[in-house]
């Protein structure tokens, strides 16, 4: 049991070391008042930038707490560590903002007009049907 462990390490080892070499990585991150957006300068010489107060944690924080982002170990992520959030740079590159439940909030509050307007029509209708008890 002992050599099957030695090569998960060793293949684990691998992995990270190709994961170095080819995924983008943060190399700084700064909070830009003027866009209030967190720009992250990555390893591959792209820049990504985020709005921070869609993260969840980051929602109530101010300028000064927003402008404490620091990039953690090789650049897999960011941290704000006096609001205790800690986010993975894929996650934000992705688009995840926060945990399941959270996305799942946030994704429920947004509203655009064709959402506006079916709400609209389906209240005209007399609103969502009713569950039966039989129904899941």
């Amino acid at each position: 049991m002992a050599n099957l462990t030695d090569l998960e390490i060793d293949a684990a080892m691998k992995r990270g070391k190709e994961r170095l070499n080819t995924e983008p990585r943060a190399v700084t991150a700064r909070y830009d008042l003027k866009t209030a957006r967190v720009v992250v300068d990555l390893s591959n010489g792209c820049t990504f930038a985020f709005p921070p107060r869609a993260v969840e944690g980051l929602g109530e924080a101010d300028d000064r707490e927003l402008g404490e982002v620091e990039v953690l170990g090789a650049g897999f992520s960011l941290a704000w560590e006096t609001l205790d959030v800690h986010v993975s740079l894929g996650g934000l590159m992705a688009g995840i903002f926060g945990t399941k439940s959270f996305m799942a909030r946030r994704a429920g509050a947004v509203s655009s007009v064709a959402k506006t307007a079916a709400a609209r029509i389906n209240g005209a209708k007399g609103g969502r049907p009713r569950k039966t008890a039989g129904a899941k």
